[in-house]
């Protein structure tokens, strides 16, 4: 985990993840106002995004490394993503080279009605990945926005013009992912009462289900009461060492309870994943060849594949 104090430089891609993005399939252009019809392939209106929220309310299971490198590999095969910020420690702003003097409109002022989550929106280093950082001032907010009787909906509200107006692969976005608190609190709750479905990244050590099922009775009372929408988009087993004989039982056990909602993608415990956040840089710019990598990559392809079937479904 990187320390709040810490201000890192934004980084430059390493060559092999700047070739694949540049590989990526990017959007046709838009015709211009006074092009002849038919010429160019009319754009169509940009769809709202799809809006994941990566929680869990223990710490340190992967929530902020899951969202940061996961938001990377959906960028890099084409997607055009936004990570919100919703952890006062700004780990993930920090984790993607935003340094704190350049957060001058956070999460806190969207959330509190100050500014649009336009307005909040930053470019990263990484091509078609933006990021709306965060501040130690949203430690704040339950006591400010407590008493509001739209207080559960205020990240819903700012996320519904997001894509209003623009043309689908204009400066639109595709997915939203938001990096959720190590709480059940009302940021969290914002998250969930926002989102389409939730990502859970899941440790691989022996309180793991005990944690899981708190998280599933909150899931319950949020769709109950808030979002009738909501569902588990995923769990994603975090930090996985194949050498110790709990982590595949854990395996067993959460694939046992939770059936397909367990990705088949493991992300392995990896040195590389671990000090990429401390450079300002995804794993993926950071060593693009590591096994982390590799797994965050494959995750994506995964997360996207069981979108196709869901909207099949």
């Amino acid at each position: 985990m990187v320390d709040q104090d810490d201000t890192v430089d934004r980084p430059d891609p390493g060559n092999g993840l700047s070739t694949a993005l540049a590989e990526a399939p990017v959007a046709p252009p838009t015709a211009p106002a006074d092009a002849p019809s038919g010429l160019i392939e009319r754009a169509e209106p940009a769809k709202p995004p799809r809006v994941l929220a990566v929680a869990n309310q223990k710490g340190g299971v992967g929530k902020t490394t899951t969202a940061i490198n996961l938001g990377t590999a959906l960028a890099a095969i084409g997607e055009r993503v936004l990570v919100i910020d919703l952890d006062p420690q700004g780990n993930a702003s920090t984790g993607l080279g935003i340094d704190r003097r350049h957060r001058r409109v956070s999460t806190y002022d969207v959330l509190t009605g100050d500014a649009p989550l336009r307005e909040a929106t930053v470019a990263t280093a990484v091509p078609r990945l933006s990021l709306a950082p965060s501040t130690m001032d949203l430690s704040g907010l339950e006591l400010e926005i407590g008493q509001e009787r739209d207080r559960a909906f205020r990240l819903r509200e700012a996320l519904a013009p997001l894509n209003a107006g623009r043309l689908a692969g204009a400066d639109d976005f595709t997915y939203v992912l938001v990096d959720c608190p190590p709480s059940l609190n009302l940021l969290t709750v914002n998250a969930m009462a926002a989102a389409h479905a939730i990502l859970v990244p899941l440790q691989c050590e022996f309180f793991a289900l005990e944690g899981l099922s708190q998280l599933l009775q909150t899931v319950e009372q949020v769709k109950s009461t808030l979002n009738p929408g909501l569902s588990i988009h995923g769990i994603v087993l975090t930090m996985f060492d194949a050498r110790n004989n709990l982590s595949n039982q854990v395996v067993a056990d959460v694939r046992e309870f939770m059936g397909r909602k367990v990705y088949d993608t493991i992300i392995p415990r990896n040195v590389r994943v671990s000090e990429a956040p401390s450079h300002g840089k995804p794993v993926l710019v950071y060593d693009l060849k590591c096994v982390g990598s590799e797994a965050y990559l494959r995750l994506a392809t995964e997360i996207i594949q069981r979108e196709k079937e869901l909207r099949a479904g």
